[in-house]
């Protein structure tokens, strides 16, 4: 793919195209000087993230977009990005841009629901929609304008950065046989899902990425939901666990956003703020085409060590399916934003489920 160059050359034409004709300092100051000056300006910013330094699949793709905006702009914006605790914790990545502690961030939108309520519908719905329907709810069918007036009075500009498409249902330290087997389960899982776990008797465990693996060891957890086999190979949850389960119910995909604090965004001019958002974009896509592609790779590495991956029983789904319609809308209920976020969002949704079924479900039956 040659997109890289071709944004990377665009950024450096805008910026060759701003330092044009500004060498002669003996010339009266043209009228759009100012403008001038302020495209040749250079931006040092800061970006936190919810994830450890490196980590597959999210946390490299929050490196790989501070790389292409470094490479896009010509080195006027330069973006470093701190992993979950070397600037503020992984589940403080919000509030730190909301209060100008970071200009921007990295994470995913459900990690700050106890603060904005709207924000984990624009994440991940259980028996939710996938990747490429979020994708089109977002950019073409008005959510990301409903997601800007989310966050606005938190002074954070919110755009989609990554995805991970259907992810798996978790690692068991027992069997998942019947509805029953949820009682008293102390899992690891964000979101929605994990209102939907608590009502069928669970108990939620919020936790960051880097400390699951021993809490599941311990025992401190029972279960855990990370993302899918790239990232769960990469924890080592097989070591800790033996039932690998599927389908991922509860996220059938993640959408993660970058965060921009609004007054910092307002300093970019308006090459920087395209530039900003094209690597938003691209990343967007890279993310989840990283994520197909190691997913089946690790999956196979898994299974060669002797994974055995299993299928929620179709009771189970079945009663999970009810108790997340419950969950969904008791959630937006009880928050007039939230409410008027789902309203528009399942609208939407059920018209691209419409097409799904009549069209993309059969290729997938038959393909099978």
């Amino acid at each position: 793919m040659k997109r890289r160059d071709i944004l990377t050359a665009a950024g450096v034409g805008l910026a060759a195209t701003a330092l044009a004709g500004c060498n002669d300092k003996s010339e009266k100051p043209a009228a759009g000087e100012s403008k001038q000056a302020s495209e040749q300006q250079t931006f040092n910013w800061k970006m936190v993230t919810s994830w450890p330094k490196n980590f597959p699949g999210v946390g490299v793709g929050a490196e790989r977009f501070a790389n292409l905006v470094n490479e896009m702009s010509g080195g006027r914006l330069k973006v470093k990005v701190y992993a979950a605790g070397e600037l503020v914790p992984a589940l403080e990545v919000f509030d730190a841009v909301s209060r100008g502690t970071a200009e921007m961030g990295h994470g995913a939108p459900y990690y700050w629901k106890g603060k904005v309520p709207a924000a984990q519908f624009f994440c991940a719905l259980p028996f939710g929609p996938n990747a490429q329907e979020m994708n089109a709810w977002l950019h073409r069918g008005g959510g990301m304008q409903l997601w800007e007036e989310v966050y606005k009075p938190y002074g954070v500009l919110p755009m989609a950065c990554g995805a991970t498409g259907v992810q798996t249902a978790g690692w068991f330290n027992k069997e998942i046989n019947s509805v029953d087997d949820f009682k008293g389960l102390k899992m690891r899982t964000p979101g929605l899902g994990g209102e939907v776990l608590t009502k069928m008797g669970g108990t939620v465990v919020n936790m960051p990425a880097g400390e699951i693996f021993t809490a599941l060891q311990t025992g401190a957890i029972d279960a855990t939901e990370w993302i899918g086999p790239y990232n769960d190979l990469a924890l080592g949850l097989h070591k800790a666990s033996k039932y690998y389960y599927t389908p991922g119910w509860q996220e059938p995909n993640v959408t993660f956003e970058l965060d921009v604090n609004l007054k910092a965004w307002e300093t970019l001019p308006d090459d920087l703020k395209a530039i900003v958002r094209a690597a938003a974009r691209d990343v967007n896509g890279d993310m989840l085409d990283d994520y197909n592609a190691k997913n089946m790779e690790a999956l196979e590495q898994l299974r060669e060590q002797g994974v055995e991956v299993r299928r929620l029983p179709d009771e189970v789904l079945s009663r999970l399916k009810e108790v997340a319609a419950e969950v969904v809308d008791a959630s937006a209920n009880a928050d007039p934003v939230a409410a008027k976020v789902w309203e528009q969002q399942s609208a939407y949704l059920k018209r691209l489920y419409e097409y799904a079924e009549l069209n993309e479900k059969d290729i997938y039956n038959i393909r099978g």
